[in-house]
């Protein structure tokens, strides 16, 4: 019996792994959605979101039936607490690349982005993608050292975030209130993509110290 459970404490892991793997491959389409107007790719990530809450239900499920049947204590109860915020965080970045598809779908035949955005656009995309690579790492290799380098690659994203709201509000902006408003939601859609591969990685400090950091308790 306890074989069996601490092989499901284990497929948590595994499973937050691919809804890691699921989010990256949908914030990679959503990017290249909104930039080349593609709406048969920003179609297939609306749709396979669906992908991403299944596993969330599954880890959700699994995780209310361990704390009934099996009372983990301890580092067991850490690690079950834990995987319960990350899948939580992780549904939330897959309903963010949804909502960039979204945008890239009701623009359509025309890219939602101005030509002077996309390089910053394309360096937002890189940079989720890095985010969420780095977050699956993590939570596989319980490496604290690489889940605080996320903190950095957030600070990137915070910045090119400020730099696209410079460039709406400047007085060169010449692409209406409609574009403005594609690109405000974008942007804070990355924005907050990057949040909660941060918020992931936290718990996975969390988890292996049994200390939350600074920012988050104050935060």
């Amino acid at each position: 019996m306890r074989d069996a459970y601490h092989e499901e404490l284990e497929s948590l892991t595994d499973r937050l792994v691919e809804m890691t793997r699921l989010v990256r491959s949908a914030m990679s389409r959503g990017t290249t959605a909104l930039l080349d107007a593609d709406l048969q790719l920003a179609e297939s990530v609306i749709s396979q979101d669906n992908e991403v809450d299944r596993i969330y239900n599954e880890i959700e499920s699994s995780i209310y039936e361990l704390m009934a049947l099996q009372q983990p204590v301890a580092v067991d109860l850490r690690t079950v607490v834990t995987a319960l915020r990350m899948a939580s965080d992780l549904e939330r970045m897959g309903d963010l690349a949804e909502h960039i598809a979204k945008i890239a779908r009701m623009r359509h035949p025309v890219s939602a982005i101005p030509a002077e955005l996309r390089d910053t656009i394309v360096e937002m995309g890189a940079i989720a993608e890095n985010l969420i690579t780095k977050t699956g790492s993590c939570i596989a290799s319980r490496d604290i050292e690489l889940a605080k380098e996320l903190e950095e690659d957030d600070d990137a994203m915070d910045r090119l975030h400020r730099r696209l709201f410079r460039v709406l509000l400047s007085d060169d902006w010449d692409h209406g209130v409609e574009a403005a408003i594609d690109v405000t939601l974008a942007g804070r859609y990355y924005e907050r993509y990057a949040d909660h591969a941060v918020r992931v990685a936290r718990d996975v400090v969390y988890l292996v110290t049994g200390s939350r950091t600074d920012d988050e308790t104050a935060g």
